[in-house]
């Protein structure tokens, strides 16, 4: 039995880490791996969760485990597939061994989005939504060009440093260059139109929607922490933008 308790614990931290390292409210992981628990069984886990670590154990024994949480970042795709193999082990689909052998692929081998499909989409999201938002279609290339770009060096920044804030600020600076420059040199109209629209792609959207559902929901640890992080991203875009304003 005990055996069998620390199985239901490990796969419970694992889908748990997964679904919150990519952008899962914490409400959903919780319920998520309290339902792998019942169908396991054990119908009284307890969890603490946060966006930085998970705690689990099994009342009335001695298993209990920490999963410490490193990492965040936006695949609601793995947060999908966790909820696909939930589903298929309560259904009995598959075994409690090969769901957690599951998670381990998912978590290791899963890959991410292309580089070049990840630019197509930060460019399609960048022109379209400044067209949506104020009806400018004049500038619906130049802003969709420096969305790319403006995605592009946030990338290769993120990948060199691995801080988002800085990759972010930079960003925002080479997107604010740019709208600048287009509007002087008559290849654009209007600069607040091309900078809003081009740091849609880096704008915390995901973040700071959990963060509000994790407060409605009760979870007063993750729910402002979350806030915080959203606000320190809308702060690095927007003193890069600011930065631009200054000097140019």
């Amino acid at each position: 039995m005990i055996e069998t308790n620390q199985i239901v614990i490990n796969t419970c931290l694992l889908a748990g880490r997964i679904m919150i390292e990519n952008g899962s409210e914490m409400s959903r992981a919780e319920d998520t791996m309290k339902r792998i628990a019942m169908n396991s069984g054990v119908n009284n886990l307890k969890i603490f969760g946060t966006i930085t670590g998970i705690i689990v154990s099994i009342p009335n024994s001695m298993d209990s485990q920490v999963e410490g949480i490193n990492r965040r970042a936006i695949d609601l795709e793995k947060v999908s597939a966790v909820n696909t193999f939930s589903r298929r082990y309560a259904d009995k689909d598959i075994t409690l061994e090969e769901f957690y052998e599951k998670l381990n692929t998912l978590d290791e081998a899963t890959p991410s989005f292309p580089f070049w499909l990840q630019v197509i989409g930060a460019a399609l999201v960048s022109g379209p939504l400044m067209t949506a938002f104020s009806g400018n279609m004049v500038d619906l290339g130049i802003t969709t060009l420096t969305g790319a770009l403006g995605y592009t060096l946030f990338y290769f920044v993120n990948r060199i440093l691995n801080i988002k804030y800085i990759s972010e600020f930079f960003a925002s600076i080479i997107i604010g260059i740019i709208a600048v420059f287009a509007v002087r040199w008559g290849w654009g109209h209007s600069i607040d139109d091309i900078i809003i629209g081009s740091v849609m792609p880096l704008v915390p959207g995901v973040p700071l929607t959990n963060a509000v559902r994790d407060i409605l929901n009760g979870h007063l640890v993750s729910g402002p922490a979350r806030g915080i992080e959203a606000l320190l991203s809308a702060c690095a875009i927007g003193f890069g933008i600011a930065f631009v304003f200054r000097f140019l």
